[in-house]
């Protein structure tokens, strides 16, 4: 099946409450126990930068997990950050660690850095270029700088695309459903990505697939 490109941004106010109150904590935990795990001489201190990060729910997972570190999330949607700033919000320790800036790459205005780690969750197949993503990787990071890239990937059909959103969105809004049904389409195999980090000289990242309809790249960017 082909790619179908999706809107970029969720704009809508409609769109980020459905998404912030949607229930991600499998996938989003998971996010954080497979990069406690595939880096377990991670810093103790460390600079993390969130590309993508919505309402912050994975941002925030994170935060949790690591006490010490501090983190950047970055996102184009307005309606998402606005959440995002709600929510922390209501955890002190969180909103002294964690700051949220409006941009959409690759104009968005981000502190250079460099980061010590790079995060994006379910932001890749927002991309209408790929490459963007990974160019942003490349320019915030440094060599040895830890990556962690959790995204989707695209099933072989649409009908398998529809099993999956009955599957896992069957009682979520009708809103989220469509924008999950999307997002699938939207996707990129594991063999599109590996192509992708070929294209972005990332040959330190690897690619793998962690559930029926995620993919996982991690690793340290080279010299």
């Amino acid at each position: 099946m082909k790619r179908v490109p999706e809107p970029e941004l969720m704009t809508e106010t409609e769109q980020a409450r459905a998404y912030a109150q949607a229930d991600f904590s499998e996938p989003h935990s998971r996010y954080v126990e497979l990069f406690l795990q595939t880096f377990p001489d991670r810093p103790r201190r460390a600079s993390v930068l969130d590309l993508g990060c919505g309402p912050g729910d994975v941002t925030r997972r994170f935060a949790r997990a690591c006490p010490h570190y501090r983190f950047l999330g970055v996102d184009g949607s307005p309606a998402m950050l606005r959440l995002a700033r709600r929510l922390t919000a209501r955890e002190p320790d969180l909103h002294q660690r964690i700051r949220y800036r409006l941009g959409r790459l690759p104009q968005a205005r981000i502190p250079r850095g460099p980061y010590d780690i790079i995060v994006a969750t379910s932001f890749l197949h927002h991309l209408p270029d790929p490459m963007v993503l990974w160019h942003a990787i490349r320019k915030y990071g440094r060599p040895g700088t830890l990556v962690l890239v959790a995204d989707l990937r695209r099933p072989r059909s649409p009908a398998h695309a529809r099993q999956l959103v009955q599957r896992y969105a069957a009682g979520e809004p009708r809103v989220l459903q469509r924008d999950f049904y999307r997002s699938l389409l939207a996707a990129f195999t594991p063999s599109e990505v590996r192509q992708q980090l070929r294209a972005a000289q990332l040959h330190t990242l690897t690619v793998r697939v962690i559930s029926d309809r995620h993919l996982l790249v991690t690793g340290r960017l080279p010299d």
